[in-house]
């Protein structure tokens, strides 16, 4: 998951993006443990500084992960999400899930980004998720199955109405990183939340794992959102048109976040779709969004120091490197961005959305955005909204207390918010099944 992960680090940049780079010490987390996972313990324990190199040796360390495997099993997944200053060193935490359980880890990095500490995290036990007010469980049937090519399939869930016949069908497209079928983000299962509720109204849908999820192996070379993203929603398409009871001209794409931004590209490989549903949808280049993300967290650290303001800077000029175009003798498709390769980065700053879905006459259209969504902000809807509300086949919304999970909240505030469930907004739910519906 090592590559494909980073893309949720640049999107949910923390506070202390500004006291460190983020990227090169979640970098430096995630190759470290990679190495451990494939048996090279000399090149793991060179990670060490001279004084932690003392202290456990290369067969210490190679002791140490046996253990852990022995309790555990094989690793499954191990992923820095965290980090956080402590005084002159940094403390990086990496999430790791196992065949017998899960084992956090927090790595001590020093100024030279060399580890001067292994500890034992606490694994966080997330809050239940509770199934939304608004769905009615008895009025729809699931099916489990699958959609890709043989040996790289992906598990999908179709929703199908109860006595319903041509009932519209809607494909869900995630956003950015590895992601389930449900799009979980702590207590929250956003796709979950809108299938059900859709499906209570008399609207079926699929929803699938992301590739990057289970084949993060697939991601070692260089690869662009064609394969982590639009392949797969393509499969998904198709697979609406088979769906026993579902009208086969009447197949919408719901893409949130990324997938949003992707939508309009899905429209001109399958022109056949009745309509996109753009939910917190970027309007502009991902780099852009990611220095409004970090700017953001500067504002409310309330740390406005002269040292501060130097380490904004500093991180925006590393976030500005996403920025190319094309790619050359001094960038190569495997050059790595934010943790990416250029290769994906040259490739999506190709795209131009708001232009592509401007250009779209066959669809329609319907851009929702949250006023409590720090991720992805108003601009990105007033630049929607520019372009596409004098077009007769759009519709634009605005719900000022939505967040990026679009549930209602009181404030804005970061990503903590999604430890806890909320629901998918009932009227947010009510709007998309209505316009689906054409009412």
């Amino acid at each position: 998951m090592k590559k494909s992960i980073l893309i949720i680090v640049a999107l949910l940049f923390t506070t202390t993006a500004f006291s460190q780079n983020v990227v090169q010490l979640f970098n430096g987390a995630n190759d470290f443990f990679k190495f451990l996972q494939d048996g090279k313990y000399t090149e793991a324990h060179a990670f060490f500084d001279d004084t932690l190199k003392s202290k456990l040796s290369q067969d210490a360390l190679k002791k140490l992960w046996g253990d852990i495997g022995e309790k555990f099993g094989k690793a499954e997944s191990l992923d820095a999400i965290q980090s956080k200053a402590q005084g002159e060193f940094f403390a990086v935490t990496v999430e790791g899930h196992f065949e017998k359980g899960d084992q956090n880890f927090i790595l001590g990095f020093n100024k030279a980004q060399k580890i001067v500490g292994i500890y034992l995290g606490q694994v966080k036990k997330a809050n239940a998720y509770i199934k939304p007010a608004y769905v009615d469980t008895s009025s729809y049937t699931e099916k489990s199955t699958y959609i890709g090519p043989p040996k790289r399939q992906l598990a999908a869930i179709i929703t199908s109405p109860k006595n319903t016949k041509n009932f519209p069908i809607v494909v869900f497209v995630h956003g950015s990183g590895p992601g389930d079928m449900d799009e979980t983000v702590g207590a929250n299962k956003p796709f979950k939340d809108i299938a059900a509720g859709l499906a209570s109204k008399g609207i079926g849908s699929i929803r699938y794992v992301k590739r990057t999820l289970v084949y993060p192996n697939e991601f070692a070379t260089p690869y662009t959102v064609k394969e982590e993203v639009l392949d797969d929603a393509t499969a998904a398409i198709a697979l609406a048109r088979t769906v026993v009871g579902a009208d086969p001209k009447n197949i919408f794409v719901f893409g949130h976040s990324l997938g949003g931004m992707l939508a309009p590209k899905m429209a001109l490989t399958s022109p056949d779709l009745a309509g996109l549903i753009l939910a917190a949808a970027p309007a502009r280049k991902l780099t852009d969004i990611i220095i409004d993300q970090n700017k953001y967290m500067f504002e409310l650290s309330g740390d406005t120091t002269a040292v501060m303001k130097q380490q904004l800077a500093a991180a925006v000029t590393e976030i500005n490197k996403s920025r190319i175009s094309q790619l050359g003798t001094t960038i190569k498709p495997d050059s790595v961005i934010l943790g990416l390769p250029a290769k994906y980065w040259a490739d999506l700053n190709a795209y131009n959305q708001v232009t592509v879905a401007k250009g779209l006459v066959k669809q329609r259209i319907f851009v929702v955005q949250g006023g409590n969504d720090f991720q992805v902000s108003k601009t990105d809807y007033d630049l929607w909204n520019s372009a596409l509300s004098q077009k007769k086949n759009v519709k634009l919304k605005f719900y000022p207390d939505l967040n990026h999970l679009l549930s209602p909240q009181m404030v804005k505030g970061t990503t903590n918010q999604y430890q806890l469930p909320v629901s998918v907004s009932e009227t947010l739910v009510d709007d998309v099944a209505a316009w689906i519906k054409g009412k």
